[in-house]
């Protein structure tokens, strides 16, 4: 995984997926993400699909059970030739670590390449006032986000999902080689939705992020090719944040 810009496939069909990837005449997205919605529906399916137009998949299912569920669960998913799959790093480590041994074993059964696994910290939906409110963490939400990283660390995970907000003072407590995958990506034009945590990928480049997932303001745009373009141009380009 270099930098890449990850599109968020925010679609109920897999028809309306592929019809949107097929809208690319040049260029499909090399990076896409498929979450709980596409995938409870359509099953291993929309990822082979989606492969066959060309994209690597990130599967985000953001597991989060005991850790012989997980296991089992990652030991499949890692027979689909997927780039990365999620789980949630409050699961702790002893859940991390078996959802590695499931991804491992799975990917070699099928004698494909390990997908990297991801932990989701905070879900950029949640604000500090709900990590002490609603989740009673005394913790500041940076500090909560390192902690999380530092177990996905010992857990032998590959990166971690957090907001732009966090990425800078992450930065200092993790590997060099530790993936920092940022959502809650907008341009400064757009609407935030539901996102809290939010920031432009001029922000999450220059705070040191990896990779960003961006979905909505590309998939639900009028001209959903021209808003890749602006974004990708955004990220690789940080001149090009107005564009």
């Amino acid at each position: 995984m270099s930098k890449p810009l990850m599109v968020a496939l925010d679609f109920s069909e897999l028809a309306d997926a592929t019809t949107f990837l097929q809208s690319f005449t040049a260029n499909v997205p090399a990076n896409v993400k498929v979450g709980m919605e596409l995938f409870y529906r359509y099953g291993p399916q929309v990822v082979t699909e989606i492969q066959e137009l060309g994209s690597a998949v990130f599967l985000d299912l953001k597991l989060f059970d005991i850790p012989h569920t997980v296991e089992k669960a990652l030991e499949q998913l890692g027979r689909l030739g997927v780039a990365q799959v999620t789980v949630h790093a409050l699961g702790g480590t002893t859940m991390m670590q078996a959802a590695r041994r499931g991804l491992d074993r799975g990917a070699k059964a099928a004698q494909k390449p390990r997908p990297q696994l991801l932990a989701v910290t905070e879900l950029t939906s949640i604000s500090a006032t709900d990590l002490a409110s609603e989740q009673h963490c005394q913790l500041p939400m940076t500090e909560q986000v390192i902690a999380l990283a530092q177990l996905a660390v010992r857990a032998g995970c590959d990166g971690v999902i957090t907001s732009a907000l966090e990425v800078k003072a992450l930065r200092a407590h993790v590997p060099n080689d530790f993936k920092l995958v940022v959502p809650g990506i907008r341009l400064a034009s757009d609407a935030v939705a539901d996102q809290q945590r939010v920031a432009t990928p001029m922000q999450a480049s220059q705070a040191g992020a990896d990779a960003i997932v961006v979905g909505r303001p590309i998939t639900q745009s009028d001209n959903p090719v021209v808003a890749y373009q602006r974004y990708q141009q955004a990220w690789q380009d940080q001149g090009g944040e107005n564009v």
